[in-house]
């Protein structure tokens, strides 16, 4: 909503002025030179990228336009499905328990509470994996904590590729402009020794193409850039706080002191208090019935 709003201010103020100084806003549209900037700078994200990070960077344009996804509330949230996670395993004796919940998460008692963390595969998927190599048992939490350390790099460099592309196309966009406005003074040579309002129209024409090549680099795609990356970084501090509250459990804390560890880890702005956060996991944890049956899985 703010990018939305943001982008509409910005060309309310550029051409509110525009027009409070009197300007015809007729001789701004020019087909020609939106054509010549707009074409090629589509030309040059087909040239420059996979169409795997096109694909992801007019995913990520989408996005910007959306409310952020994490937020104090959804922190809150998350840290109480820590807590649940890592409460049902410690009353069961182990992390084996939670082996139908890591392998059939929409069917389990736990994940079924969170549809968010649900549709949101990468994320779930990342988690997932992780608590499999508690359930498998599968080396130390040093070790869990390189392979969780070594995932999110993975995620970050592929999510700031949609990121690199698109400042790439902010930056090429005033050279576009420029070469517009070149062409547009080529056209209006060839127009020396007709009427002057006509070598006014084409001068005029020409000096738009440069007004749009650097209002949509500043105004517009470079914004959306850094709004892009700011999304991209907010991924990854969920990731680390996944983490952080994983590996904790995984070196034999409690689930409250984990749950604790990864609260630590939020950005400050986000981070909900520690009353609020023990107010959530005592009142609204929902931890599964111990069953027989996997209390004796666990013992053996």
């Amino acid at each position: 909503m703010l990018s939305l709003l943001g982008i509409s201010l910005v060309f309310a103020a550029v051409f509110g002025g525009y027009l409070l100084e009197k300007g015809n806003p007729w001789v701004l549209l020019q087909p020609a030179e939106l054509l010549i900037i707009g074409g090629a700078a589509i030309g040059i994200v087909l040239v420059a990228n996979p169409w795997a990070v096109i694909r992801k960077m007019l995913q990520g344009v989408r996005e910007a336009f959306h409310s952020p996804k994490h937020s104090r509330e959804s922190y809150l949230l998350h840290l109480r499905m820590l807590f649940e996670v890592f409460s049902f395993a410690r009353r069961s004796g182990g992390a084996l328990v939670l082996e139908s919940d890591v392998e059939d998460p929409d069917n389990s008692a736990i994940f079924s509470n969170y549809p968010d963390l649900l549709k949101d595969r990468v994320t779930l998927d990342f988690f997932l994996d992780s608590l499999r190599m508690l359930v498998l048992g599968a080396g130390t939490a040093n070790d869990l904590d390189h392979l969780m350390d070594l995932d999110i790099d993975i995620q970050h460099r592929g999510r700031y590729e949609s990121v690199r592309a698109l400042s790439s196309v902010a930056d090429a966009l005033p050279g576009l402009g420029i070469v517009a406005a070149v062409l547009g003074v080529v056209i209006t040579m060839q127009s020396i020794g007709g009427s002057p309002e006509l070598l006014g129209e084409k001068v005029a024409a020409a000096l738009v193409g440069t007004f749009l090549g650097i209002l949509l680099c500043y105004g517009v795609v470079g914004p959306l850039a850094s709004r892009l990356e700011a999304r991209c970084e907010a991924h990854t501090h969920h990731l680390q706080v996944l983490r952080t509250g994983m590996v904790a459990f995984a070196r034999g804390n409690s689930p409250i002191l984990a749950v604790e560890a990864a609260r630590r880890s939020i950005p400050i702005e986000s981070r909900p208090g520690f009353e609020e956060m023990q107010i959530s996991v005592r009142r609204d944890a929902k931890i599964p019935a111990i069953s027989m049956a996997s209390s004796a899985s666990s013992a053996a």
